[in-house]
């Protein structure tokens, strides 16, 4: 973990042509976050070549949504996704989807970059988050965020990942 700033991060729209290396990075990814909450089991499935496919769904999106990549030195280390509320009950009419930077990068901010891009500062916005992810319970709060006191259980890789909503 580091806590230097990256000075020459470039933060810039995905691209089709990101597919492979967004593979890599969301998998990597899902295992340094959920290690301690899904059975090594469940992450027999996962591999970049998996989630290059996702990605090359991702990259088909409308305008309506804002989805981004975080690169150092030329190579991917981070993204995020938001765009129109997915709940019946949504509290904002934004969603932010997803937000992943490889732990390498936390503490450099590069992920309040890429949260800036993908939101900015005055849009009203909420969020599902892992309930046991006190790491990224504190960004969200340093960012404005607050648990509006909803919770639900989600599939994740076949097994089940308890989430609760935060709100900005």
């Amino acid at each position: 973990m580091s806590t230097d700033v990256v000075a020459d991060v470039v933060v810039r729209p995905i691209r089709d042509s990101d597919a492979e290396a967004l593979g890599r990075v969301h998998a990597t990814c899902w295992h340094e976050t959920y290690d301690h909450l899904i059975s090594a089991a469940a992450f027999e499935n996962l591999s970049p070549r998996r989630m290059a496919e996702l990605w090359n769904h991702l990259a088909e999106r409308g305008e309506e949504y804002s989805q981004f990549a975080a690169l150092v030195d030329g190579e991917i280390v981070g993204f995020v996704g938001s765009g129109p509320a997915r709940d019946e009950d949504a509290p904002r009419p934004r969603e932010l989807y997803f937000i992943y930077v490889l732990d390498r990068f936390h503490g450099t901010g590069i992920g309040t970059k890429l949260f800036d891009a993908a939101i900015g500062e005055g849009e009203g916005v909420y969020l599902w988050v892992a309930a046991d992810n006190p790491r990224a319970h504190r960004f969200y709060e340093r960012n404005g965020f607050t648990l509006d006191g909803s919770e639900q259980v989600q599939p994740f890789l076949g097994e089940e990942l308890h989430e609760v909503r935060f709100v900005r």
